[in-house]
């Protein structure tokens, strides 16, 4: 289990996350949702370890991440960035092999072994057939795939049998705004990638987005953070209410369970800012 309580962190002298406790089950799948400026990126890199919380502390399965070293943390988790900007031209099987750096001894280089991991994780994502393509080249839902495959291989144990079986231990897969860029159809398809890869294999998700019913698609729990404050959280169907829609974003909105997805469908109505 990755667990933060009561983390705080600040740039400067303004705190940006307050006292913020969330659990990430080592089957769970948590959305964090909140308006722009709200904490959601910054709680992410607490919970990735990319950042140390000025206060509280963050652990998995009750180990500190502090007490952790990055390679130990990075077998275990991975982060999907907003944006992936890449100062050379690399190849789609060479950006995916750059998450293998936590399986490699220092000046090592990746091996036949490493290589069959790389491979599997993008067919695992759909994108084997782009393995030769530059990486500049590709769509924003191709790039987006492709990084999560990086991430999968990143999370892929040394042994390389594992890369047809799921995975030993549970990892953590954490993504900020995975859809944030991306149209529709790329949206539909990043969100059942994720659901596939969260349902075939032992890989917890957490998500920030400010996409309510993307993360009302795919999340069991939701965290609603508000000014760097956990708002609410729980599962998907406690959390998310017209109430504390009105609340987090001065809108008021309806709530209702669609009646072919099953999922809950938030529609806006209007303002609902309270003078």
């Amino acid at each position: 289990m990755l667990q933060a309580a009561d983390v705080s962190f600040g740039y400067r002298d303004e705190l940006v996350v307050r006292n913020a406790s969330v659990e990430v089950a080592d089957d769970g799948f948590v959305g964090i949702i909140g308006p722009n400026g709200s904490g959601k990126t910054t709680l992410l890199r607490l919970l990735a370890g990319t950042r140390a919380p000025g206060s509280g502390r963050v652990t998995l399965d009750g180990v500190p991440l502090t007490s952790l070293t990055r390679t130990a943390v990075a077998r275990r988790m991975a982060v999907v960035p907003q944006e992936t900007q890449l100062a050379f031209e690399y190849s789609v099987l060479e950006v995916v092999l750059m998450g293998r750096y936590p399986h490699l001894g220092a000046f090592a280089v990746e091996g036949p072994s490493d290589i069959a991991v790389a491979r599997h994780a993008l067919e695992s994502t759909g994108t084997l057939d782009l393995q030769d393509r530059a990486f500049s080249t590709l769509s924003g839902g191709e790039k987006q795939r492709v990084i999560i495959a990086a991430a999968l291989a990143q999370l892929t144990a040394d042994d390389p049998a594992i890369v047809v079986q799921p995975f030993r231990a549970a990892t953590i897969l954490l993504l900020d705004e995975p859809t944030a860029a991306l149209d529709l159809k790329y949206q539909l398809s990043v969100a059942a990638l994720l659901r596939t890869l969260h349902r075939g294999r032992r890989l917890a998700v957490v998500v920030s987005t400010h996409d309510l019913n993307f993360a009302a698609s795919l999340c069991t729990s939701l965290v609603m953070l508000k000014k760097g404050q956990v708002m609410a959280s729980g599962p998907v169907d406690e959390v998310l209410t017209p109430d504390r829609i009105r609340e987090l974003y001065e809108v008021d909105a309806e709530v209702v369970r669609h009646p072919l997805t099953g999922n809950l469908t938030v529609t806006p109505l209007g303002t609902g800012a309270r003078p």
